[in-house]
């Protein structure tokens, strides 16, 4: 298990000089990249009751309301509901919950849609999230989960060069300085000690895709958008099995 220090899990979205929004400006390549992996992975699909867990401000509720009936925003951080209320506006079928990851307050089984993206990189131990996110996942339901993914091609690279193995253990990615503090943790994980440990948890994963796979700040200066997005949409399934890119998505459902 890692030995990375877990702990004050909202105090960086709640702080008043951090604003979350404005991290997303210059990152619009990879916001449509991981609304094309959901829109892959949840086509010909239709929910009663979406959760998305650690959603911030709501940036993809918009997108899984058009797959469900009714969509949760999960957050631990009040700082980032708030800023919901006025991101989402008053869609009553949007609704906001103040919750943890590995504490949820949903009944066993009763949600047939769970989100969890860009929330594993907070979670150097991901077991107790995972453990809940089974709980309350019904029998033909799915699980979306995002993993920041260490063992990307790039490093994958690096590490050969240096004649080691990528870690199978969560990375701690913080500055040397931020390490000793208080501050978020903050891991990339592998993707394959994620898909063991989602096992564990009674989790199967049936999809896999790549994601984020041109980001890059030169490709994105220079490759027009459109041109971007439609390599991205072509590589994702095909740059899947070798968990290429800097994001991996895996489809999840309830091993039987």
């Amino acid at each position: 298990m890692s030995q990375i220090k877990q702990k004050n899990k909202a105090d960086q979205y709640d702080d008043p000089n951090f604003d979350y929004t404005q991290y997303w400006v210059g990152r619009e390549y990879e916001n449509a990249s991981e609304e094309i992996a959901i829109r892959r992975l949840l086509k010909n699909k239709h929910f009663k009751n979406a959760v998305d867990v650690g959603g911030g401000y709501g940036r993809l509720c918009v997108l899984l309301r058009t797959f469900s009936d009714k969509v949760t925003l999960v957050e631990p951080s009040a700082k980032q509901l708030d800023i919901a209320k006025h991101y989402l506006g008053n869609d009553s079928d949007i609704m906001l919950s103040k919750q943890e990851a590995d504490n949820l307050k949903f009944s066993d089984q009763s949600v047939d849609l769970l989100t969890m993206v860009r929330v594993m990189h907070h979670l150097p131990d991901p077991n107790p999230a995972l453990k809940e996110l089974h709980r309350v996942l019904t029998d033909d339901g799915y699980l979306i989960i995002e993993v920041a993914n260490y063992s990307h091609f790039v490093n994958r690279i690096k590490f050969l060069l240096r004649a080691k193995k990528v870690p199978e253990e969560p990375v701690d990615i913080r500055s040397r300085k931020n390490r000793g503090s208080d501050v978020i943790a903050f891991v990339n994980h592998n993707p394959k000690t994620v898909i063991k440990q989602l096992a564990h948890n009674g989790l199967k994963v049936e999809k896999i895709l790549s994601v984020s796979n041109f980001r890059n700040s030169f490709l994105k200066r220079i490759v027009p958008m459109p041109i971007l997005l439609s390599a991205e949409k072509l590589s994702q399934p095909i740059l899947a099995k070798s968990f290429f890119g800097p994001s991996i998505f895996l489809l999840v459902k309830r091993a039987k």
